[in-house]
């Protein structure tokens, strides 16, 4: 997106937003594959980048720490969980009703960055009238 430090929150959002849709995919992708023998589901780490992009210094103010983000080095991280689990004996690890409950939470998760996205858009109208 633009660089500039008023965009510095939409732009996390953004990103967040991405990894959200990914983890959507993923998770779909696991449903679908719940009955592929020697499947292993696929999840997206992205909170754990962007907690680590933040850094723990607890004074700083939570807008220094996010217009010190290089949003390129953020990236959303597809990867096989638990490769060495299985449920089965066919060596599938997929939990289908895990699955679903994943679903509906990265769906609210979804939204929400959604709502928040626009919600930085009205602030910026507002600051602009």
């Amino acid at each position: 997106m633009i660089n500039t430090n008023a965009f510095d929150y939409i732009n996390v959002l953004d990103k967040a937003a991405d990894a959200s849709w990914l983890r959507n995919e993923a998770i779909s992708n696991n449903i679908a594959n719940a009955s592929t023998p020697g499947y292993k589901r696929q999840d997206v780490a992205f909170e754990s980048e962007l907690q680590k992009a933040l850094g723990s210094n607890r004074y700083e103010s939570m807008d220094s720490k996010v217009s010190n983000i290089k949003i390129s080095r953020l990236q959303p991280r597809p990867y096989t969980d638990m490769t060495e689990y299985s449920y089965r004996l066919d060596g599938n690890n997929v939990d289908i009703e895990n699955e679903n409950v994943m679903l509906a939470e990265n769906q609210l998760k979804y939204q929400g960055l959604i709502a928040c996205i626009n919600q930085e858009f009205t602030n910026l109208q507002a600051v602009m009238k």
